[in-house]
């Protein structure tokens, strides 16, 4: 059996750059899938799907349309519990280190056990961390949450480093869907001196400029949504 984890920890180790496509689904028509997924990057190693709020199913049918027209590995990213399907590979398993709401700190994720004590979904523990992007993002409105300030570079790296101490494999750093400004390089290369588990960056990234950027600053894994289809 593949173990994900190990694969997105290995490609982090060798400095091998990792593309993660997001699907919302319910901006997905799964009968479209062949034709979207003939559109992604030919670099994309990953497909994560969820999003902050999603009509009930409607995950399941976008995982299983995917399923049969790629092999990359599907992650679900849920925006709550009930996104939870077994049709994934994997699931980050998130908590949003970067509010002090109880419902996306510790609640969503024991409501969640129900389906996942017996699943054969990798979870993954993952640090989420929203950092301003320039406008309010879906997470942030849906969180009740505020993102942490660009400018509060040493909050964000305690943050992340937080979420390390505390047993999260993943530190996941986004500006939000839609973002006017992308998580900075600054703050891509002090969050990744500063942990030693692999960093996921996403928002507001598009152009190959931004990528590269976000890459050379020590960016494991990008995650882009259609921003793709513009470079």
């Amino acid at each position: 059996m593949r173990n994900f984890y190990a694969e997105i920890s290995q490609a982090a180790a060798n400095e091998e750059r990792l593309l993660a496509i997001l699907i919302d689904p319910d901006k997905f028509n799964e009968v479209e899938a062949a034709t979207y997924l003939k559109k992604i990057p030919k670099e994309t190693t990953h497909i994560l799907v969820g999003g902050s709020t999603v009509e009930k199913f409607k995950t399941e049918k976008t995982v299983k349309a995917i399923k049969t027209e790629t092999n990359l590995p599907v992650i679900l990213f849920p925006g709550d519990y009930s996104q939870i399907t077994e049709t994934a590979d994997a699931l980050l398993f998130l908590s949003l280190l970067s509010g002090r709401n109880p419902e996306y700190l510790i609640e969503q994720q024991v409501k969640s056990v129900g389906k996942l004590k017996h699943s054969k979904l990798e979870i993954i523990p993952t640090a989420y961390i929203l950092i301003d992007g320039g406008k309010e993002c879906a997470v942030q409105r849906v969180s009740g949450t505020k993102p942490i300030s660009q400018s509060a570079l040493e909050t964000v790296v305690n943050t992340a480093l937080a979420g390390e101490f505390s047993g999260k494999r993943l530190i996941y750093l986004e500006a939000g869907s839609g973002a006017v400004i992308p998580v900075s390089e600054e703050i891509i290369t002090e969050v990744k001196k500063a942990v030693s588990i692999p960093l996921v960056v996403g928002g507001g990234i598009r152009s190959l400029t931004q990528q590269e950027n976000a890459y050379r600053a020590g960016a494991d894994m990008i995650v882009m949504g259609t921003q793709f289809e513009n470079l």
